[in-house]
């Protein structure tokens, strides 16, 4: 009886030293195992960035800010954007050209029931602008600004006397306006935007009749597309 008792005591003592000692090995482990602080989150980077040269096609409807005329044009742009890393803000130069058809006409009764007609037509214009916009990713809001010029042509006929006179001349000026444009591919992106644009006076000559144009204002909405260099 003495012996069993004894013999479960021994083996009650030398599980109570193992477990002490398994105690003490995983405390000091723990002690030793260094702290692992959690690494920061990875900084967020802009899906787009809108750098670089571009160029495109564009066109769209003009009208004069007199008169009720109006025409299309269709023509090219060229630019560079800058947009530095971390900012949402772009700012670019730009430069396009357009052939056009932005026209207005007037018949008039000059007596006897003949008919002069006089037509007003923009043939051509253009511009070198500065934009500065607001990149929300793939969307660039803009605003642009600066020279501008058109050819503008003045006409005047007289079929039953058989009179056809007319004179062409280069006018300049500012425009602004503004658009948006949208990234649908890594290189391609489409614009809508609108302008308008003021030219100074021009003297034209029609058969001896000399006089002042006056300031020519006339609006355009344009519609385009752009590739991009990356």
């Amino acid at each position: 009886m003495f012996n069993f008792r004894g013999q479960n005591m021994k083996r009650l003592l030398l599980a109570g030293v193992a477990l002490s000692v398994a105690t003490a090995a995983s405390a000091a482990d723990l002690r030793a195992r260094p702290y692992a602080k959690a690494a920061p989150p990875a900084a967020v980077v802009a899906a787009y960035n809108w750098s670089g040269f571009y160029i495109g096609a564009m066109g769209g409807y003009g009208w004069e800010s007199e008169g009720d005329g109006g025409g299309g044009f269709g023509g090219g742009t060229i630019g560079y954007n800058w947009q530095f890393p971390g900012s949402q803000f772009v700012f670019g130069i730009e430069v396009d050209a357009a052939g056009a058809s932005i026209k207005d006409s007037l018949t008039a009764d000059i007596g006897g029931g003949v008919l002069a007609t006089e037509e007003l037509k923009i043939n051509s214009f253009g511009s070198v602008t500065g934009r500065a916009g607001f990149a929300l990713d793939a969307a660039l809001i803009y605003a642009k600004g600066g020279f501008a010029w058109a050819n503008r042509k003045d006409s005047i006929s007289v079929p039953a006397l058989g009179v056809s006179l007319s004179d062409s001349q280069s006018h300049t000026g500012y425009t602004i306006g503004g658009g948006l444009e949208y990234l649908f591919t890594p290189n391609w992106s489409a614009k809508a935007e609108y302008m308008f644009t003021s030219l100074g006076s021009e003297t034209y000559n029609l058969g001896g009749d000399v006089f002042d144009s006056g300031t020519v204002d006339f609006h355009t909405i344009k519609v385009g597309v752009n590739y991009h260099f990356r």
